[in-house]
């Protein structure tokens, strides 16, 4: 049903990114802008890559090459993967969800006492 594809998505992480912008000042890249956070503790806004990034790599290469800024990051996503990776796929989701049930049964629940 159609050929693997793999397509790079690129992305910066607000917990990371300092707010110089030295990314975008270098870079020249289109889908670079500037986000505001709903954080009150953080005054200036993060970079962020639109939706029309089109997965060249050159913002986060000048970034890491000017040792500016580690929060640019790649994510690969794949279309019409194989059955091996949908199999794959599916065991890393079970896992994910056994981990997230396991840990919510071990969390405190506080209720109202009853008198």
């Amino acid at each position: 049903a159609g050929h693997r594809v793999e397509i790079p998505r690129f992305g910066v992480d607000e917990d990371i990114c300092t707010g110089d912008h030295a990314c975008i000042r270098l870079s020249g890249c289109p889908s670079l802008s500037v986000k505001k956070l709903d954080d009150p503790l953080r005054d200036d806004p993060v970079a962020s890559i639109d939706q029309s990034c089109v997965g060249c790599g050159n913002c986060g290469e000048v970034a890491d090459a000017a040792v500016l800024c580690p929060s640019f990051y790649r994510a690969d996503v794949v279309h019409n993967p194989s059955p091996f990776e949908r199999r794959l796929q599916g065991a890393r989701g079970g896992l994910m969800r056994w981990l997230q049930d396991r840990r919510l049964s071990k969390q405190l629940v506080f209720t109202e006492a009853t008198q």
